[in-house]
């Protein structure tokens, strides 16, 4: 969706398809009658933006095959469907019953990463409205904080030199432009937007930026403005936003019986305390058991409250100068039960319901 915040100022909005397991061009057409334009609907939309999320080998294909981004084009045209944004973090296998830390493999030290992420620009780049001013892509801050010595550092960077050179031939080659987006995350070597700005000093940042996911954002206990302040005054670009939400809870021990309902084995929930104490996942914290309060990496939805004592870190759009919204709750499917969606109905129905919130933050709807 095109929406205008109260200034004037365009952004888009979108939801990120990795909420949903389809991973060759089949099933990613299939998807958008399932879920895409079931969500349009419900939203009485003319035009819904989508976060395409394209696993590797689907990402390959269609960059070398011309015909196949012409048709995956078409479809999406056909169903009333945009796409100025890809996820380009999960390379695949997303929605596997076990992800957890595979979901940082292949890192930015590697050219699996850097050819995925050049792939999927290649894509973006025939996908984009034709009035589109850019496309984002966004990935993972390098990669998961360990092991990490000066030799993986260097070879990071030199990898985000070729990203750049290649998005600049990208852009000398058919005149769009598409940036590439870090997304700090909790247990990765830029948890931090202090982080990021470390690992993005000296990088071109007219194609490289961050990507706040606000849900990571609230874990790290960083102060919404504070931290897009540091990465202004850093000359650092928000290319993207994530709107997410993340389970927060002020006492853990009266909370456990609900919190135990979150502890599951497809996806890492990083925990955070506000003293600073820090678990890779929800079931150490159980076990370890710091004080409160804590902040879970588990997406839940925007704009249902979680069952009490638990509440979320609900997103502070309004401070963010940036023109590409994308609302990621990809975890529907492992919410506790009598939480999750049972139909493919329920699940858009829930979508619509975050881009409505979303939407109305946006454009200052009370």
């Amino acid at each position: 969706m095109r929406l205008r915040r109260p200034d004037g100022r365009q952004v888009h909005l979108s939801y990120c398809t990795n909420v949903h397991p389809a991973e060759d061009l089949p099933g990613i057409i299939g998807q958008l009658d399932t879920y895409a334009v079931p969500v349009r609907e419900r939203l009485a939309a003319d035009v819904l933006g989508l976060g395409l999320w394209l696993a590797a080998p689907v990402a390959a294909a269609l960059a070398d095959d011309g015909a196949a981004r012409r048709l995956l084009r078409r479809e999406l045209d056909a169903r009333g469907l945009e796409v100025v944004t890809l996820n380009g973090f999960p390379y695949e296998a997303f929605q596997a019953p076990v992800v957890k830390h595979a979901v940082y493999r292949p890192d930015w030290t590697t050219t699996a990463r850097l050819d995925y992420t050049l792939d999927l620009a290649r894509v973006l780049v025939d996908l984009l409205p034709d009035d589109a001013e850019r496309g984002s892509v966004s990935t993972l801050p390098l990669a998961w904080r360990e092991p990490w010595p000066q030799a993986q550092r260097d070879a990071a960077r030199h990898m985000l030199d070729r990203l750049a050179g290649g998005l600049a031939e990208i852009a000398w080659q058919t005149g769009r432009v598409v940036r590439v987006a870090f997304e700090p995350e909790p247990g990765c070597v830029a948890e931090t937007t202090a982080q990021a700005v470390d690992m993005l000093a000296g990088t071109d940042t007219d194609r490289l930026g961050v990507c706040l996911d606000l849900a990571h954002l609230a874990c790290a206990w960083e102060d919404p403005v504070e931290a897009v302040k540091r990465l202004a005054t850093a000359g650092i670009p928000v290319v993207k936003v994530q709107v997410s939400a993340a389970l927060e809870v002020a006492d853990p021990v009266a909370a456990r019986p609900v919190l135990e309902q979150y502890a599951e084995p497809r996806f890492l929930h990083q925990t955070r305390s506000a003293a600073g104490h820090a678990c890779d996942d929800l079931d150490i914290a159980l076990t370890e058991n710091p004080p409160g309060p804590w902040r879970i990496h588990f997406h839940v939805p925007l704009h249902v409250p979680p069952a009490p004592p638990l509440t979320a870190t609900t997103p502070q759009l309004t401070v963010v100068d940036c023109d590409h919204f994308d609302v990621e709750t990809y975890t529907w499917d492992v919410l506790p039960a009598g939480q999750r969606p049972t139909s493919p109905a329920e699940l858009a129905d829930g979508i619509a319901g975050e881009l409505a919130w979303t939407r109305d933050q946006l454009t200052g709807v009370q």
